[in-house]
């Protein structure tokens, strides 16, 4: 039986969030996120407000200086959770099996819906738009991938069906960059090979795709061709994953905070592999000696499953909020905005798979022999320290 896979996205999600509780902002160029003045970035940007290149992830001072007559809105998160809630359980109320991917989107499974995946998704936008007063963008497709860059290609409030069988001829056309695992870097570099299109992709072979990425080219291979066989899962996936630590003693020494920090980072790596998950928000929760506690927290150019890179940036913004000597009572380190771990490639950078390999043999070690059984060098000087 041939899939009928379906992806739902809540188009803006936050700013239609905005415009339902006040209708001024429509047709404005609006965005919601932090301060201008300080280290905000855009969360989410009207439609209006792309027009004039501002994107998600955008600082917002430069989100003013392309529009200066942009509204800022800041975020209300907890609301926004209460509608997601809301549209997500009719979601599953109303397919046999749902997967949410993140606040505003997810999958669908109507492969026995016997109304067939396009008329349950037009039934579907159209009962979402009248409940909820919210947008969707919807894509209908045999598999997850091809059904997911429908709905890109719909944008806004659009609906795309790919008839089983057409997938390569949909995507022929469009731009390698919409192809997932594609970043910048390896758009760039791709272009220099005449490669502009997905179409384009499929002219190399598996064999110049694998010399290129490695152990991704085969996969990516079967991207560019519409190749997918991932299956809906009808799971929740948590928000977050985090670990953090109250420290016997007030801690003012930076090497054994730095200790701590990597080892948390650890944590949170193997668990997001274990999952297979990955998140492209790191932040660190800070706790004094007074108890006041802080969170910060800094948006990846891409999600990561990788101890080095969630460390990386978790002590980057420690060193931001700690002044030397400053005694520490309570140290985290978390990950969110989880989702499944689809790698941009980067053409001749083979440092992020020589990473993945190493990190696969040691999972593998600690599940064999426990959490303990490998300890870095500097770790060991720590904690004889301690």
């Amino acid at each position: 039986m041939t899939r009928s896979i379906l992806h739902v996205d809540l188009d803006a999600f936050f700013c239609s969030v905005e415009e339902l509780l006040d209708p001024k902002l429509k047709g404005k160029a609006f965005v919601v996120g932090g301060r201008p003045e300080g280290r905000g970035v855009v969360a989410s940007a009207s439609y209006a407000a792309r027009k004039f290149g501002i994107r998600s992830a955008m600082p917002m001072a430069q989100a003013v200086r392309l529009c200066p007559q942009l509204i800022v809105v800041r975020p209300r998160h907890g609301v926004y959770s209460e509608y997601s809630d809301q549209v997500m359980e009719y979601l599953r109320d109303s397919v046999p099996v749902a997967e949410q991917i993140s606040i505003d989107e997810a999958f669908l499974d109507a492969s026995d819906d016997p109304r067939g995946g396009q008329v349950a998704a037009s039934e579907m936008q159209a009962a979402i738009r009248d409940r909820f007063g919210l947008p969707t963008s919807w894509g209908v497709a045999a598999n997850k991938l091809v059904a997911k860059i429908a709905t890109e290609v719909g944008k806004p409030s659009g609906l795309i069906a790919v008839p089983p069988g057409s997938e390569a001829d949909f995507l022929a056309p469009l731009p390698v960059s919409m192809l997932w695992g594609v970043g910048p870097k390896a758009e760039l570099r791709l272009a220099e090979l005449d490669i502009r299109t997905i179409g384009d992709l499929t002219r190399l072979s598996d064999a110049r795709l694998s010399a290129l990425f490695g152990d991704w080219g085969t996969e990516l291979a079967a991207r560019a061709r519409g190749q997918d066989d991932r299956p809906v899962q009808d799971w929740y996936e948590p928000r977050s994953l985090s670990s953090e630590q109250t420290f016997t003693k007030d801690l003012a020494s930076e090497e054994k905070l730095r200790h701590s920090m990597r080892q948390m980072s650890e944590r949170v790596g193997g668990r997001l592999r274990q999952d297979r998950l990955a998140g492209s928000t790191v932040r660190i929760k800070l706790r004094w000696h007074d108890f006041t506690t802080i969170t910060r927290q800094m948006r990846l150019d891409q999600p990561t499953d990788q101890d080095g890179e969630i460390f990386t940036a978790a002590w980057a913004l420690f060193r931001k909020n700690w002044r030397r000597g400053r005694a520490v009572r309570l140290l985290g380190v978390g990950v969110s905005e989880l989702s499944p771990p689809m790698r941009q490639l980067e053409l001749f950078d083979r440092a992020w798979e020589q990473d993945r390999k190493l990190l696969q043999a040691i999972d593998s070690l600690r599940e064999k022999y426990g959490s303990s059984v490998l300890t870095r060098a500097g770790d060991l000087k720590a904690e004889r320290e301690d």
